[in-house]
């Protein structure tokens, strides 16, 4: 099966997964957000089923010399906390909390038509563009 292919279909059940779990619903993730109002734990559920399904398979697959559609796994040589993973956690933690929207579930509202979601991935990738450009200056 060509490689595209696969990588639509992973693409299109992440999506349906964020849909059938509300993730997509910016309303339904800052209530989930919302720990010291009218907290809505029901999200803390989808993600304990999904690292649930996750953690066994990333243990398996770091036991594997290789993925099957590539030569070689491509993980990161970092194992340490630093000031540019950390300052990119806040301010993606940040945008979440203010807008409800993480990349995936922003990327998955484009399909809906929906123009707020628009403004997301937008804003998504100037902040790739400057991160970009502040990377090559240091």
């Amino acid at each position: 099966m060509n490689i595209l292919i696969l990588a639509l279909l992973s693409g299109l059940v992440f999506g349906l997964g964020l849909s059938l779990s509300q993730m997509v619903n910016p309303d339904k993730v800052l209530g989930f957000l919302d720990i010291s109002g009218n907290w809505d734990p029901s999200l803390a559920l989808v993600m304990a089923g999904a690292l649930t399904i996750a953690m066994p398979g990333f243990h398996w697959i770091r036991r594997q010399p290789k993925p099957l559609l590539d030569n070689e796994f491509h993980l990161t040589p970092k194992n340490q906390l630093d000031k540019p993973l950390l300052f990119g956690a806040a301010l993606f933690g940040t945008g979440w909390g203010m807008t409800g929207y993480c990349p995936g579930p922003a990327f998955a509202n484009l399909a809906l038509g929906n123009q707020e979601a628009l403004y997301m991935v937008i804003s998504i990738y100037a902040g790739f563009s400057a991160a970009g450009f502040f990377s090559r200056k240091n």
